[in-house]
């Protein structure tokens, strides 16, 4: 998302200065903090929080920017005491957020859901903007359709891979696993314990993938399944599957009964049973229907419109 509205934001012959780390490509400048190297530790995040830190004292000191927008719910960590307006996008699951960060005391500090499920689970007395939506790239034009389904995104406990490997199982179809297992203890054992001992020559783990192959395999795949037992605030992986005509398989978590439409763009289901069921019955749903429902609903323009006139609110 970082990404996409930094590349909207120098399209419109503003500067755009980008806090990530060593290596990443972006439109505008880069202020570079280091990658962790093995583990994700409690001293490895110390470690960033003071790079990020250090690089937006820099960054205001040097350029005095408009506004900074923050993005990660470790934001606490690195909120400067003063200085520009700041803008939080509440990527994740409030609940999941230090209590106190989403009360800021600095002034000036702004905190926007990025759907309208999110907004309806605010607490009483929490003071949040309107919603801005996620958006997504839209293909002009739709692959043909290949026989096996697709689960894509990070490889963790709360994302219910394992799940969608039991549902192929049991479905009798081809799965490919596109996503990253990223050096957390926790997510190294689950895919040990829970993911990898499900794998066959039928349901295989791919890696990461991203760009023109995944594009490709999101229009190829015959169905996305998203299993996930986390409160999911948006899901760009469903934007993206019904954005290249792909019906998508979900539980109801979240935002994402809002998203997907049961019987016309894919189906809500409860468990591996019933996503099993949805596989073998996915091939009866339209994927002109799935493409024409991304169009209309979750196309990146409007997302980051929908920013850029929020910038220039709070920047004034």
């Amino acid at each position: 998302m970082l990404a996409r509205i930094e590349r909207a934001i120098v399209a419109t012959g503003n500067r755009s200065i980008v806090i990530a780390q060593r290596g990443s490509s972006v439109a505008g400048e880069l202020l570079a903090i280091d990658a962790v190297k093995g583990e994700i530790t409690a001293d490895a995040r110390r470690t960033i929080h003071r790079q990020v830190r250090e690089q937006i004292a820099e960054a205001v000191h040097r350029a005095g920017p408009d506004l900074i927008h923050f993005h990660g719910i470790d934001f606490g960590s690195y909120l400067p005491a003063d200085g520009p307006p700041c803008l939080v996008s509440l990527h994740l699951p409030l609940g999941w957020y230090e209590p106190a960060t989403l009360r800021p005391k600095r002034r000036d500090t702004y905190l926007v859901p990025v759907s309208p499920s999110q907004a309806r689970l605010i607490p009483d007395g929490l003071q949040l903007l309107q919603p801005i939506e996620n958006g997504v790239r839209i293909p002009e034009k739709l692959e043909p359709k290949a026989e096996f389904a697709l689960t894509l995104g990070r490889i963790c406990e709360e994302k219910g891979t394992h799940e969608a490997v039991d549902a192929a199982h049991a479905a009798g179809a081809k799965l490919l696993i596109a996503g990253e297992v990223f050096p957390y203890p926790e997510h190294r054992r689950y895919w040990r314990d829970m993911v990898r001992p499900r794998l066959d020559r039928a349901r295989r783990w791919i890696g990461r993938i991203a760009g023109m192959r995944k594009q490709k395999l999101l229009g190829r795949a015959k169905c996305v399944l998203i299993p996930s037992r986390a409160p999911e605030t948006s899901s760009l992986v469903a934007m993206e599957a019904l954005a290249a005509g792909t019906p998508v398989i979900a539980y109801g978590s979240g935002a994402l009964p809002d998203i997907v439409e049961h019987g016309r763009t894919g189906f809500i289901v409860r468990d591996s049973g019933e996503m099993a069921l949805a596989i073998k019955a996915v091939n009866d749903l339209d994927p002109r229907a799935c493409h024409a429902a991304a169009r209309e609903r979750f196309p990146l323009e409007k997302m980051t419109n929908a920013y850029l006139a929020r910038y220039e609110e709070l920047a004034a």
